[in-house]
């Protein structure tokens, strides 16, 4: 079976999409890999047209299909060093984050995916991806809090995300940074 290391919220979502359809997990991702598709966006666009997923369901079974889910890897240390080959120099900027969003409780459940790393509460509120050599991405949910500052809208970047700070040196890895990461955690309880 394709769930074999998974967290909790991911194992809900997919009982709660094998309820709502009828089919079980594996069943989906039958469909998926004899769609005829074979990029993540396609595959996406795929499930939602075709089948009514949501955008986070459908995303879901995408990286099970594609064995790009956390529980695809060995451990979850492998996943981040994966992410940081070839940007080292952006993981100095990974680790003070998280030490600093670590101080928020010990509620936070650290989830690494294959592009990224999602930080969840009661649900996701952040997510944080090396991007390019250069740029570090946060990408914040916060409803009903406008964008300011080095703060942008995050929809256009990621469709699971309200706000992105993008982090191009160290100063932005700041107090301002942190305390918008903890306001979305905040959110999330």
């Amino acid at each position: 079976m394709a769930t074999e290391k998974i967290d909790k919220a991911i194992q809900t979502q997919i009982t709660n999409i094998e309820k709502s359809t009828g089919k079980k997990l594996d069943e989906w991702i039958t469909v998926v890999n004899k769609s005829g598709f074979a990029k993540h966006g396609e595959l996406v666009s795929f499930l939602k047209e075709k089948h009514g997923f949501t955008h986070g369901n459908a995303n879901t079974i995408v990286h099970f299909a594609k064995q790009s889910h956390a529980g695809a890897a060995e451990n979850s240390d492998d996943l981040i060093t994966t992410q940081y080959k070839g940007k080292e120099n952006l993981k100095p900027w990974y680790d003070k984050i998280m030490a600093d969003v670590q101080k928020f409780g010990k509620d936070i459940e650290i989830s690494p995916k294959k592009a990224y790393v999602s930080l969840v509460r009661k649900k996701q509120f952040a997510i944080i991806q090396p991007s390019t050599k250069t740029r570090l991405d946060v990408g914040l949910n916060i409803k009903g809090v406008a964008a300011t500052g080095n703060v942008e809208d995050g929809k256009s970047w990621n469709a699971m995300c309200t706000h992105r700070i993008k982090i191009e040196d160290e100063k932005t890895v700041n107090k301002d940074l942190i305390n918008w990461i903890k306001q979305a955690y905040e959110q999330a309880g």
